[in-house]
Order: structure tokens, then C-alpha cells, then sequence
């Protein structure tokens, strides 16, 4: 018999999501459909009570989802890393990211900037507080809506300098990535599944979730710009 499960997730694993759902799909014949919405959105509904059977988000947010009794408690599988990358429109200018330093002059030179409203936008807010900047530039920063993309603003020229996570920049037309964050300011999120607390279908979500993280999964991952969780 054909199982259903539905689910959830931050707009930051989407692509790699459809990948690796594909292949589970072709493999055990099971449905899957899962939702990529803003991160912090997508919390909200799991807490709302709607009903999912898997819920894909940065890790901390799926502890704070086990913390209320949402998800359950041994159901957490690490799937992901991924880093933060910088883009500019295409044809525009190409400022130097190589340094911490330079990111910094960019980030001051630039007209506008724009990063994500998930974990890895507030650790960016707080390197552009430890370096004394967060005032200088508050008026410059134009923060996306929920499940906009940080690239599309780029694109489109509203925003100058994007920085946002590389799985989100990688398939976008219209901007140029200029390259990941330098390691010593690189933002990583680990973003990690659990199953709902309210799902009947725990065994078909722990089967897909164990399918996700095996070596084959692991080529995927790569192509879409993060790293196996494990690596």
C-alpha cells in the first residue's frame, strides 16, 4: 500500500529536498509532498498544531520543536550543512570577499545589503555588531518577506550585496556569486528533520529520513550546495 507522507521545510533546503524526495519516491513508491516556506513560518504552523508528518529546519529550531512537544523526541536526523554565500547582480561590479576585512569594506561600500531572516541572517547581524558596523548600516539593510529568496532582490537590483545560503544562490539567474563567506567568518547551519508528534505515518518518515543520509543522497547534497550533515 502506497503511503502519503506530507511535511514541511525552510525555503533554505528546497531544492535538495525535491532531489532526494524524487529518489525516495522512484525507489519505495511511497508519496511525498513536502511544503518549503520561510523558516520561521514554518515553525509557526508545526506549533499551530497543523498537521505534518516530517519537519525540515535548522537544528536549533527542531530542538525548540521537540522542547514544546511538537516533534518527537527521538525522531531528530542531521541532514545537511550548509554555508553562506555573497552574490551581486549580474554584469555589476564584483567587490572582493577573499578577507574578513574585505568582506567588511564591501559590506560598508555597498548601497544596500540583504541577508536571510533564519539563523544564518542573525549571525550575520551579530558579526556586523562585533564589528562595530550594526549602527553605520541599519538603514542599508532591506530585509526579504518570508520565503523570498535573498538572490531574487539581487536580481532584480534592489539589493547590491546578498548574503544568503549557497543552495538558495546556485540555480538563481540574474546574479553572480562571488563565492562562500572566507572560513573565518563562514556561517554554517546544520539543518536537521524530526517527525511530528501528531504523525501516523513515524516508521515511513524514519525510513525516508535513514534513505536521505546515505552515500548515494550524499551526491545530491553536494550538486545543490551543502554538505553531507556527517561530513
Amino acid at each position: 500500500m502506497t503511503t502519503e507522507i506530507k511535511g514541511i521545510s525552510s525555503m533554505a533546503t528546497r531544492l535538495v529536498l525535491a532531489e532526494l524526495v524524487d529518489a525516495f519516491q522512484r525507489r519505495t513508491g511511497n508519496r511525498v509532498a513536502i511544503e518549503s516556506v520561510g523558516g520561521v513560518d514554518a515553525a509557526k504552523r508545526v506549533q499551530a498544531g497543523e498537521a505534518f508528518d516530517v519537519v525540515i529546519l535548522a537544528s536549533d529550531a527542531i530542538d525548540k520543536l521537540i522542547a514544546s512537544g511538537h516533534v518527537q523526541p527521538d525522531s531528530k536526523v542531521d541532514l545537511v550543512r550548509s554555508g553562506v554565500a555573497v552574490a551581486v547582480r549580474a554584469g555589476a561590479p564584483k567587490p572582493d570577499i577573499s578577507s574578513e576585512d574585505a568582506v567588511r569594506a564591501a559590506v560598508l561600500a555597498a548601497r544596500n545589503i540583504s541577508y536571510s531572516t533564519g539563523p544564518s541572517g542573525v549571525a550575520l547581524a551579530k558579526l556586523f555588531e562585533r564589528w562595530g558596523i550594526a549602527e553605520e548600516i541599519k538603514d542599508r539593510i532591506v530585509t526579504p518577506p518570508p520565503g523570498t529568496p535573498v538572490g531574487s532582490l539581487v536580481a532584480k537590483g534592489e539589493v547590491e550585496l546578498g548574503f544568503q545560503q549557497l543552495s538558495e544562490l546556485i540555480n538563481l539567474e540574474g546574479i553572480t556569486v562571488l563565492g562562500p563567506l572566507p572560513a573565518a567568518i563562514q556561517i554554517i547551519t546544520t539543518f536537521s528533520a524530526g517527525v511530528c508528534a501528531g504523525s501516523q505515518q513515524g516508521d515511513a518518515v524514519r525510513a525516508m529520513l535513514t534513505d536521505m543520509n546515505t552515500p548515494e543522497a550524499a551526491a545530491a547534497k553536494l550538486r545543490q550546495g551543502m554538505e553531507p550533515a556527517a561530513a
